[in-house]
């Protein structure tokens, strides 16, 4: 093919002046605020590293791990139940199912946590039985719904309403005809939703669940309302004492972002596991990127990571 006239025409690359103005006064704002953190004495990091790793600390720590936990497990089972009665033909069921997502995304999870604490005052027994007939267990209810015992009914009953809805999402997003294959093939319903729909929904339900998490982990700290001590109102005590605020604050903000960080990352390999057999080429991990930006790897060409599902949660 014969050259064109054009061919020696050198390349001038397009310059972007304002990319780097905009760095530079980035750079700078991040620089002034880092010395003021620096500077600052009143800020007192030598009590924040002191109650870094504090006993009483570490233990509300534990306690706002095990909240976090506990009321996920509670909210993801009672989620999943949920989804599929609402998804049920009979409309009973169904109707259970709607009314209960909506009363619980409908109030205040500060309300629905001050009212399980204050409902033994009201409810002053609890009995297992035939309903309406004889009862073989009674207990008094304040030995159940304890300050850890409403902390944990308040966020797993609420966050149940919202993993209802992210499930029933990711049931809903696969194909009709899959289901009808199975039916034809003379699979039950439940066997059906169990060895066909939810497999796929995995895909849908994942990010959202992980985003859930994270977020429970920060609503932990209403509990403090109803004086159960995790760690933000361990934090409380311990200030109201020396009046140390903005240190106690600033070791509470550090647990927070240590413990929100580990999510985050097992929540990005979890959807980087369930996102195999798509289209596309999988996202790089960040240890690759790093190693192809370091020349000891292979260069990164895979494709961004997939547009997830956002919960859509209200701010509490």
């Amino acid at each position: 093919m014969a050259a064109s006239e054009h061919d020696d025409l050198p390349v001038i690359p397009v310059r972007h002046p304002g990319r780097w103005v905009s760095a530079a006064v980035v750079l700078v704002l991040v620089a002034m605020f880092v010395h003021w953190l620096v500077a600052t004495k009143a800020l007192h990091w030598d009590v924040v590293g002191n109650y870094l790793f504090d006993s009483a600390i570490l233990t509300g720590v534990r306690r706002t791990i095990l909240l976090t936990l506990v009321a996920m497990v509670i909210g993801i089972g009672g989620g999943a139940l949920l989804a599929v009665m609402r998804l049920s033909p009979n409309p009973i069921v169904s109707g259970v199912s709607w009314v209960y997502i909506w009363f619980f995304r409908g109030t205040p999870l500060l309300v629905q946590l001050v009212f399980w604490y204050f409902l033994p005052s009201v409810l002053h027994s609890l009995s297992l039985g035939i309903p309406f007939g004889p009862s073989w267990f009674h207990t008094d209810s304040k030995t159940i719904i304890s300050q850890l015992g409403a902390a944990i009914l308040g966020l797993g009953l609420n966050e149940a309403a919202y993993m209802a809805e992210i499930t029933r999402a990711g049931i809903l997003s696969v194909d009709e005809g899959q289901v009808e294959a199975a039916q034809a093939l003379g699979m039950t319903r439940l066997l059906t939703m169990r060895r066909i729909v939810l497999p796929q929904a995995m895909r849908v339900i994942i990010p959202p669940t992980g985003n859930e998490v994270i977020s429970m982990l920060k609503n932990t700290v209403l509990v403090s309302v109803i004086g159960y001590a995790e760690l933000f109102y361990t934090a409380q005590i311990i200030y109201a004492r020396n009046f140390q605020t903005i240190p106690l604050l600033i070791t509470v903000s550090l647990w927070y972002l240590f413990l929100t960080s580990i999510l985050t990352i097992g929540q990005y390999y979890v959807e980087r596991y369930y996102a195999r057999g798509l289209s596309h080429a999988l996202p790089a991990t960040p240890v690759q990127k790093l190693r192809a930006r370091l020349g000891f790897g292979p260069p990164v060409t895979g494709a961004p990571a997939p547009v997830l599902l956002s919960t859509g949660k209200e701010h509490q």
